[in-house]
């Protein structure tokens, strides 16, 4: 208790060395847990936007040839066709697991009763829902008996959905399936769960309602076969979806979209070095090249935070050596009336592991505020970007983990800083610390 009373009569003496100390201590934790906070909002921002699809995934587009072939031009336009969807399930049973396609009909209007909304009537297989991270409000997706009896069935977005019935507009019509008995009473749009609902002259049950992404628009989903059959699209495919397995690295993945492209071209009389005719969008390789990316920014991150702490660590040393060199006389004097080296030595060495704990703390705190301001503000700011909008800070927050082990840093650093100086003002001799100015 005394040693301590000592260290706090000190430390008003001499209140600004304190306050020095105390600030370069605080300001390298801060400044380390709001880089890192901002950078982890950042990454996790880029993270969710990733994870809306399925990463062993890829889609594929028809593209534009640029090099004649076989007395044809360049500049062909090459729609996917149904051979397309044929060779890509066969020809590739080793890395591909299920595949289907995607088909739009646009500028399409569905009513219910009075309501009506104008939307893209999208023709999907089932695996659309597992590619697409589809988030099920109620009901159902399309299922393979959709697809093989092209049953005229619908799955409608949530605000969709909200439009057509309204909460304050009773039901047209009972939901007569067991997917709507729980649906009915929803204020969600759920009761259209089992109703029918018109796109153009057709009738169309609703048998799920999905949660629409925050990018302004949304897609009415039907099956795929429905959708060919009802507006006579021929062989048109539209675009290729599928899974696939096996292929963990970027060579592999080159070396599979170059057989793939290959055979696709086989199909549409294209040169086979024709690297532009299709476009491949694989994203589990742009996964792996995010990961890459995040890898680096969280080096970045650490390297800018640790060379703030440790300017706060040199600063803590600096000013610890400069308080044991004013001290100089007041050591000798301590000395020369019986005190043991220990017990300058545990003096220093106490002062210092306390200041840098109380300022570390405090800083600690500031950083845990800081990134909690953050997150209230720049967390949920959204930037439009046109076709989507997207949040720029996810949870820009630290981990408590590491808050503590970079006050933890500090403490030792600020300890280590004390005890060198302190050493030699242990071993100094009471006649030469009296002489000291």
């Amino acid at each position: 208790m005394e040693l301590l009373n000592e260290i706090w009569q000190t430390a008003r003496r001499n209140k600004l060395r304190t306050g020095l100390t105390g600030f370069a201590v605080a300001w390298g934790i801060f400044m380390l847990i709001v880089l890192l906070g901002a950078g982890n909002g950042l990454i996790n921002a880029q993270m969710k936007q990733s994870d809306r699809f399925l990463s062993n995934s890829m889609m594929v587009f028809g593209g534009m040839t640029t090099k004649p072939y076989k007395g044809l031009q360049e500049g062909r336009y090459l729609p996917l066709k149904d051979r397309d969807i044929a060779a890509t399930r066969t020809d590739f049973p080793q890395t591909v697991d299920h595949v289907g396609a995607v088909l739009s009909q646009y500028g399409q209007t569905v009513s219910y009763g009075q309501q009506y909304l104008s939307t893209s009537l999208v023709g999907v297989y089932p695996n659309h829902f597992q590619i697409e991270k589809t988030e099920m409000l109620h009901g159902r997706f399309i299922n393979e008996i959709d697809m093989r009896e092209e049953r005229k069935v619908i799955v409608l977005g949530n605000n969709q959905a909200k439009e057509l019935a309204p909460s304050n507009l009773p039901p047209l019509g009972e939901a007569s399936s067991a997917e709507a008995s729980g649906a009915a009473a929803s204020p969600n749009g759920g009761r259209l769960v089992g109703a029918y609902v018109k796109v153009g002259a057709f009738a169309f049950r609703v048998v799920g309602i999905y949660k629409e992404r925050e990018n302004g628009s949304a897609d009415a989903f039907i099956p795929y076969t429905t959708l060919k059959t009802m507006y006579g699209k021929g062989d048109d495919a539209g675009r290729i979806e599928f899974t696939f397995h096996g292929l963990e690295t970027e060579q592999q993945n080159e070396q599979f979209e170059h057989s793939y492209t290959q055979r696709l071209g086989a199909n549409h009389q294209v040169a086979p070095d024709d690297e532009d005719a299709f476009w491949l969008w694989n994203r589990y390789t742009q996964s792996m090249q995010m990961q890459k990316g995040i890898g680096i920014i969280r080096m970045a991150l650490w390297i800018v935070g640790l060379f703030t702490l440790l300017s706060g660590i040199v600063g803590v040393s600096n000013i610890m050596l400069i308080t044991v060199r004013e001290r100089t006389h007041e050591f000798g004097i301590r000395k020369a009336i019986g005190a043991r080296p220990w017990s300058i030595l545990k003096l220093i060495i106490t002062e210092s592991i306390i200041i840098t704990t109380i300022f570390g703390y405090v800083g600690m705190l500031l950083g845990i505020a800081a990134n909690e301001y953050m997150d209230a503000t720049l967390g949920h700011t959204k930037v439009d970007a046109g076709l989507f909008k997207a949040t720029m800070f996810v949870d820009p927050t630290v981990g408590i983990d590491v808050c503590i082990e970079a006050t933890l840093v500090m403490i030792i650093a600020g300890t280590i800083a004390g005890l060198i100086p302190a050493m030699k003002a242990a071993r100094i001799r009471p006649i030469e610390a009296l002489r000291a100015e």
